[in-house]
């Protein structure tokens, strides 16, 4: 049994990672169209340089340790397929691979940057009626 071949709108990864950045922007979302259409920032910038430079040594047979960055709105291109990013949430940075199916999204959709709450029993100052809540 073969398994499925990712393709993103009908293409390869390997055909969009030969296509450049405009072409690539017509096939992506609207809002990450039009980000890129507007021009990066200086930071998407340096990271899509730092990026590249990771993409050649990774052809050379090279082992690179993830890209740190704090530039969450950088939408994820072709060429970021199979690298890892450590994203900042905030606090601390976030390891995170970067697969096909991200295409389209942005980096910081994959650092969450809240916790979960969890609450645990009453504590100093609650009500009268919450130390009656039961255990189990």
């Amino acid at each position: 049994m073969s398994r499925k071949k990712f393709a993103y709108r009908g293409l390869s990864i390997e055909e969009l990672q030969a296509k450049s950045l405009e072409e690539i922007a017509m096939l992506m979302p609207a809002r990450v169209r039009r980000s890129i259409k507007k021009g990066f920032s200086d930071s998407q910038k340096n990271l899509l340089v730092r990026i590249r430079k990771a993409r050649k040594l990774m052809e050379e047979g090279k082992k690179i340790k993830p890209i740190r960055t704090q530039s969450r709105n950088m939408p994820i291109l072709p060429e970021m397929v199979d690298m890892e990013f450590a994203i900042y949430n905030g606090k601390e940075f976030q390891i995170t691979m970067i697969t096909a199916d991200m295409l389209g999204c942005y980096l910081g959709d994959f650092a969450i940057t809240v916790k979960p709450v969890k609450h645990s029993a009453p504590g100093v100052g609650a009500t009268r009626s919450s130390l009656f809540v039961p255990l189990k």
